[in-house]
């Protein structure tokens, strides 16, 4: 036999055998999904993912969702005739289920994977019903197995779950709110519960003070923030945490005070200062306006001083009392906001 010939036949027997493993490959592969489409489930397998904290859902309440409807129940059923689809959308309607992906694996299981919603806030309507809010404000029903630690919102105006836009524009503010508190240590820590009020302005109770913050409407949240912190820091540190019944950080570049009634303000040394331009950097460098007896607010709002009166005639009848007020404008700096800071 001439050698090209020799050679060509070898190449044919290995070009054959390649051919035959080839195919018997492919039967085998199409005999295995053959056989795992007409096998049965054999059972199903749940993962949670979240706040490792605070399952609010868990494993037995995503199987009941399948198990407990004959018909949805995929176990024992030929793998072929599952439905994968529409078993994801029954797991999705859960409201505390944000996403869920399920799959089949080899050893024919179904795999449920579930991503749980994460609370930002909890809100109590006036009519006392109550719910949390997601970061993107969707609703989600309280759970009785736990209760989620983020800030409390009081005074909401509806129970309806279609929200006209005033009310979604509330309902974002909230979320606004709560996830600048939740994200920041300190004030996670004082802030005892936000009030909303008849005109949709918020009111902070603070854990540590006995007065309101009058923060005004759900923006600038940021900045509101850094005005208060420069005031704790820089105000109150010197005259007081119970000496103002509400602090307004409302306005732009200053923090609004009203004294309690019939409470003089205390009595340092040097002399007081009711109105303070705070130092926002917190450097404490402080311009200062000295007023040892009356408040910015008095100053601006007195009246000339009356004359002597005449001896025939009668006494003046006493002018109605002002609550004093003090103004703290601050100096026009960035105050640093981040997590660092520490209770003043």
């Amino acid at each position: 036999m001439q050698p090209r010939t020799r050679k060509a036949l070898k190449r044919m027997g290995i070009a054959f055998i390649w051919m035959v493993v080839l195919t018997g490959f492919v039967v085998l592969v199409g005999a295995a999904a053959k056989v795992k489409d007409t096998a049965a489930c054999k059972g199903i397998a749940v993962k949670l993912s979240g706040d490792d904290e605070n399952f609010f859902i868990e494993e037995k309440d995503i199987k009941a969702l399948l198990v407990k409807n004959k018909d949805l129940n995929p176990v024992g059923k030929p793998v072929s005739t599952i439905n994968i689809a529409n078993l994801e959308k029954i797991v999705a309607q859960d409201p505390w289920v944000k996403q869920a992906d399920l799959y089949i694996d080899n050893n024919r299981v179904l795999n449920i994977k579930v991503i749980q919603r994460e609370p930002v806030a909890r809100v109590f309507t006036i009519t006392g019903n109550s719910f949390y809010l997601d970061a993107q404000a969707d609703r989600i029903p309280i759970s009785e197995r736990y209760a989620a630690r983020v800030p409390v919102f009081t005074g909401f105006p509806t129970d309806a779950l279609q929200l006209q836009s005033a009310d979604s524009a509330l309902t974002a503010a909230i979320v606004g709110i709560s996830s600048y508190v939740l994200n920041n240590p300190f004030w996670m820590a004082q802030v005892e519960q936000v009030n909303i009020t008849g005109d949709r302005q918020f009111e902070i109770t603070p854990k540590l003070g006995d007065h309101i913050i009058d923060f005004g409407e759900g923006t600038d949240i940021e900045k509101k923030f850094a005005r208060l912190l420069a005031f704790y820091k820089e105000g109150l540190s010197r005259v007081g945490w119970n000496n103002y019944t509400r602090v307004n950080v409302a306005f732009e570049n200053e923090v609004v005070c009203t004294r309690k009634d019939g409470t003089p303000p205390p009595k340092p040394t040097p002399p007081h200062i009711d109105s303070v331009d705070v130092d926002m950097a917190g450097t404490g460098d402080i311009a200062a306006a000295a007023t040892p007896a009356k408040t910015t607010a008095e100053r601006h709002t007195e009246k000339p001083a009356a004359k002597p009166a005449d001896k025939t005639t009668s006494k003046p009848t006493a002018r109605p009392q002002r609550t004093p007020k003090a103004v703290y404008r601050p100096a026009g700096k960035k105050v640093n906001t981040t997590k660092k800071h520490r209770t003043p």
